[in-house]
């Protein structure tokens, strides 16, 4: 490592690439599978929280229930997820992965593993808790700034 100091905005722009080539490189991957960004998100929305109604997808995702019928119908269509009657709200639809779904987002899940190991493998253990830190911290920054101006979830 080298004794010159760091300066803010060079290392905004070291972020910025980094997340850039990432980036690029998750969307390849979802390519890959037929999968866009928008598509992949709402998946992985009903990998963590179970069976939703479409209201609770939109809110999630912080899109119009409009954007998540096309991205619902798009999902259904490939087979990722399927919608059925809510048991106790008639007006709703509970929408949930299917088992294609479910390895499909298996499959995404073990790439993202080999991908860490991958970047990360010879990484000394310390210097990955300094790292993970850090990026706990400018996230933590980020979303503050976002609630702060209205732009945040």
């Amino acid at each position: 490592m080298s004794d010159e100091p760091v300066v803010p905005f060079a290392l905004l722009g070291k972020l910025w690439d980094v997340a850039l080539l990432l980036a690029d490189d998750v969307e390849r991957g979802l390519t890959e599978r037929g999968l866009s960004r928008a598509r992949a998100n709402l998946l992985w929305q009903l990998y963590q929280r179970g069976p939703s109604t479409q209201r609770e997808i939109s809110r999630a995702l912080g899109v119009t229930p409009r954007n998540v019928t096309g991205l619902l119908d798009a999902l259904e269509d490939g087979g990722y997820v399927a919608r059925r009657a809510h048991p106790t709200d008639r007006r709703a639809m509970l929408v949930d992965l299917t088992e294609e779904g479910r390895a499909a987002l298996t499959k995404m899940h073990h790439r993202a593993d080999q991908a860490a190991v991958d970047l990360f493998g010879d990484v000394p253990a310390t210097e990955l808790a300094t790292f993970h830190r850090l990026l706990d911290h400018i996230g933590d920054r980020l979303r503050a700034q976002a609630e702060t101006t209205g732009d945040g979830t």
